[in-house]
């Protein structure tokens, strides 16, 4: 049954994004046509302050408890996270653990790209520059090239969020995680999903390796054209060695395990919520493509027994405490980004419902960004693609200067 907890917690969550999309970052799409650097530099702040709401929601209104084990994070460093996928909204709980561990503006998540025609989420995601795939390698590789170059060109440190199973784990996945055990002759997990490597090797390689002296592949060449359909730019540079750490987290819900977003609804919130965090230098990763899919592999086996170890156990990753973490940011400061949040959200929320009761200049200008948001998604295919061909039309101009 729908609960009233159930119900805040989304409509905050949704008018929040919505509201946020049209009176906060369609203001600073026209500088993405001047400056698509800067424009990054700033939405990802903005979006930042939203990102701190359904973490100030959970952990006060809700009363979620997070627990965080293991290595943690170095503030600011350039890191591919990789995480067992358990419930559909583990990419939102992360922002609980980054908030004290990181910053929040520096991640991106790779999602199917039928989220962004989502209103309000959708769109924000879109202005996040989120990485979208159509879940068909071939066509994610050419977006992964050009995505993962532009935020390396533009020089903004890049937390990017995986899922290597590529779906949460449900009876269904696991069946097919296991028949695909069988088949392979590898370990059925109960846990966890068997991980798919193509792409997390690929975006490791990408960040990693140094490839700003050798030759542009045909194919790398041919994938960068502009979401106009001009010609590709081959001379569009290269960049390497953007990579700090992969962090490796495991998540885990001793109660409560809210599966998908109508669970929310409901208002089954995880009354707590545990992450293990390994970190492993970039310097500590196999070299070949070979030996970085095993290493992935082996990841997923250590999380196996270490979820194993937590359900059927006391439920917690390490039952001594020791490896438990003190937080980058102090409790208090993080106390303090929570309340504000719910303070400012809150009250722009009933701002923009006054300003639209009172001005019909307010509702015109509503209504136009609406339509804005619907037409250039159905014409270029989203914000994120629009920025991605502002970025190689300057680069062009640079590069023929």
């Amino acid at each position: 049954m729908v609960s009233l907890k159930g119900i805040y917690f989304v409509l905050a969550l949704f008018l929040g994004s919505f509201f946020g999309s049209i009176f906060m970052l369609a203001p600073l799409l026209p500088l993405m046509f001047v400056s698509p650097a800067w424009y990054r530099w700033i939405s990802d702040r903005v979006v930042a302050t939203w990102l701190t709401l359904p973490v100030a929601l959970l952990e006060i209104v809700f009363g979620s408890k997070v627990v965080i084990t293991g290595d943690g994070f170095i503030p600011g460093e350039r890191s591919v996270i990789i995480m067992n996928h358990r419930t559909r909204m583990d990419w939102m709980f992360l922002w609980n653990c980054l908030l004290r561990y990181s910053y929040l503006r520096l991640e991106k998540i790779c999602l199917k790209s039928s989220l962004k025609g989502i209103p309000g989420f959708g769109w924000a995601m879109q202005v996040s520059a989120f990485i979208f795939i159509q879940r068909k390698w071939e066509e994610d590789r050419h977006h992964f090239e050009n995505m993962l170059d532009y935020f390396c060109d533009i020089n903004e440190p890049l937390q990017l969020l995986i899922f290597p199973e590529g779906t949460d784990l449900t009876d269904n996945t696991k069946a097919r995680s296991n028949a695909f055990a069988e088949k392979n002759g590898l370990q059925k997990y109960e846990y966890v999903l068997h991980p798919r490597t193509t792409g997390f090797t690929f975006i490791v390689e990408r960040l990693r390796d140094d490839l700003s002296s050798t030759p542009m592949p045909t194919s790398t060449v041919e994938s960068r054209e502009l979401v106009s359909g001009k010609s590709p730019d081959p001379s569009f540079p290269i960049k390497g060695n953007n990579l700090d750490a992969i962090h490796d987290i495991t998540v885990a819900y001793p109660q409560n395990i809210p599966q998908t977003e109508k669970h929310l609804l409901y208002g089954n919130f995880p009354k707590e919520i545990h992450f293990h965090v390994q970190r492993y230098p970039v310097e500590s990763l196999p070299t070949s493509r070979e030996e970085l899919q095993l290493w992935c592999q082996k990841r997923w086996e250590e999380k196996e027994e270490r979820l194993r170890m937590f359900y059927e156990g006391k439920k917690y990753f390490d039952v001594t405490g020791r490896s438990r973490i003190p937080p980058c940011k102090s409790e208090l400061r993080v106390l303090v980004v929570k309340f504000m949040s719910l303070l400012y959200w809150t009250l722009f929320t009933l701002a923009v419902f006054l300003l639209l009761y009172s001005y019909s200049f307010v509702r015109w200008y509503f209504v136009t960004v609406v339509v804005i948001f619907v037409v250039q998604q159905k014409l270029f295919g989203g914000l994120e693609l629009i920025e991605l061909a502002c970025h190689q039309f300057f680069s062009k101009r640079r590069n023929t200067k």
